[in-house]
């Protein structure tokens, strides 16, 4: 029997071949663990502004105390003529929620006495909320309302 305190030159090349192998599965699956964390990121930045948007539009319609016009012609619109929550510090604001032809675009728009469509002396507020809507529909009743968003290829809200 041999004495032996090294290892040989075979043992060391299959010691760098395994470890070779380990280190590219670690890093396929860190790959893979970064792509999902983009994905998760992106659905909960998305489901935040959906959220944000559905908490707007409740707190526009609960801050109108039932004063609702809804109009389904040239534009669908919902339009409260006085509610009390303002994003640009009214003290009592007309906000309309209307589904824009261009793009589809739902947008809110915020303001003191105007009509739609705008005329150019009008100021008002316009913030794009969602784009691609393929439903926006509001039923009002008494002390009841329901409102249904959809975008194109997804769920509806």
């Amino acid at each position: 029997m041999s004495n032996r305190k090294a290892f040989t030159l075979l043992e060391v090349l299959i010691s760098i071949a395994l470890l070779g192998i380990v280190l590219v599965a670690l890093f396929s699956s860190v790959d893979m663990m970064q792509n999902s964390n983009q994905q998760l990121a992106q659905y909960l930045e998305k489901s935040k502004r959906i959220t944000n948007a559905t908490k707007v539009l409740y707190m526009d319609m609960m801050g109108s105390e039932g004063n609702i016009t809804i109009k389904k012609d040239e534009f669908s619109r919902v339009c409260m003529e006085e509610t009390r929550n303002s994003l640009y510090a009214l003290p009592t604001a007309k906000v309309c929620w209307v589904v824009l032809k261009k793009d589809k675009t739902l947008t809110r728009i915020e303001g003191n006495g105007y009509h739609l469509p705008l005329g150019l002396e009008e100021r008002v507020e316009i913030d794009p909320i969602m784009t691609g809507i393929e439903v926006f529909d509001v039923y009002h009743e008494k002390d009841k309302i329901l409102v249904l968003i959809q975008q194109k290829g997804q769920e509806p809200i």
